[in-house]
């Protein structure tokens, strides 16, 4: 009988599955560290908070690593969204750093199938001023932020588009996609679908009342809500067009241009939203815009050129919108 070797792994030794790291391991690591400081469940008494935590560990651990799985699985299971980040999140004064690593923890919470929105059903109006920065993100109009920043705040926005049942998700995106996101349609083309439904003219109506009592505040919140999904195909449109038929080409970039498509095929495949979007995309013409690009002629474009595919499909599929 010949004798198995015995390797250190089988006998109990430290020796971890390649890529898996052992627990000795994590405990070393400038996260864990920091977490016992600040925001460890199992440390009774920590620091105080500090935003200099937050934008260091952004910077080295997160966007410095292109958001590296194990960096973020790290943070993610040290409870730092529900421990440090959104306990200490304040919609006018936090950084974009702080803003985005939020995003980052609700994304891989979403990878992981686990509940994310635990934290934010607690403080609905704080949430409410987060998502508002969330869409200022989105549209980035200063370009502060990487391609593969944008990308993850574009991946955050199909998480809360696939979240309407939790109330304070439902609330804030049915603002972005309802009936009065037509006030980018031209006027003929909102006659249009008023013809198709008379009811929804009298909601249109009923609106335009509405906002003429609005005060300058409101009325410019409204106004920003209503075109953000406009603006935001827009800024899909110069990306797109930015890429060249040939020679070389950044894959953060076509990875945007895949993640812009994705929210739109869930905004088509929501029945509530769809309504609404589809006159939208109808009038961007987006998907013959999407046809014509350099992208889809690219072998870096297959993936993108398959997600096509599917907005059309949805796009076309013949149901009552109304």
């Amino acid at each position: 009988m010949v004798k198995r070797k015995t390797r250190k792994s089988d006998s109990g030794g430290k020796k971890s599955l390649k890529g898996v790291p052992t627990v000795e391991a994590i405990q070393k690591t400038e996260i864990n560290e920091m977490a016992v400081k600040y925001w460890a469940p199992y440390v009774k008494k920590h620091l105080p908070f500090d935003a200099k935590i937050v934008q260091h560990l952004y910077t080295n651990e997160l966007l410095g690593s292109l958001f590296s799985h194990n960096k973020v699985v790290l943070l993610e299971f040290s409870q730092y969204l529900e421990a440090f980040l959104w306990p200490n999140y304040n919609p006018k004064t936090s950084p974009n750093e702080h803003l985005l690593s939020i995003i980052a923890m609700v994304n891989e919470k979403y990878r992981e199938r686990v509940p994310a929105w635990g934290c934010f059903v607690r403080d609905p109006e704080k949430f409410n001023g987060f998502f508002r920065k969330v869409l200022e993100a989105a549209l980035d109009e200063k370009e502060e932020l990487a391609k593969i920043e944008q990308s993850l705040v574009l991946t955050f926005l199909v998480h809360c588009f696939d979240s309407v049942e939790v109330d304070v998700v439902r609330a804030a995106v049915q603002r972005l996609a309802s009936l009065p996101c037509w006030i980018n349609l031209l006027p003929t083309q909102r006659e249009d679908q008023f013809a198709q439904n008379t009811k929804l003219k009298k909601f249109w109506q009923v609106i335009q009342k509405h906002d003429a009592k609005l005060d300058k505040d409101q009325l410019q919140v409204a106004e920003f809500e209503r075109r953000f999904l406009w603006r935001l195909l827009h800024k899909f449109f110069d990306v797109l067009d930015d890429i060249p038929l040939e020679g070389e080409i950044d894959m953060l970039t076509v990875h945007y241009c895949e993640r812009a498509l994705e929210l739109m095929i869930d905004l088509e495949a929501l029945l509530p939203t769809r309504r609404f979007f589809n006159a939208l995309l109808d009038a961007s013409h987006a998907i013959t815009r999407c046809t014509l690009s350099a992208l889809i002629r690219r072998e870096e474009g297959a993936l993108f050129c398959e997600l096509l595919q599917m907005l059309r499909f949805y796009a076309k599929f013949e149901i009552d919108d109304v």
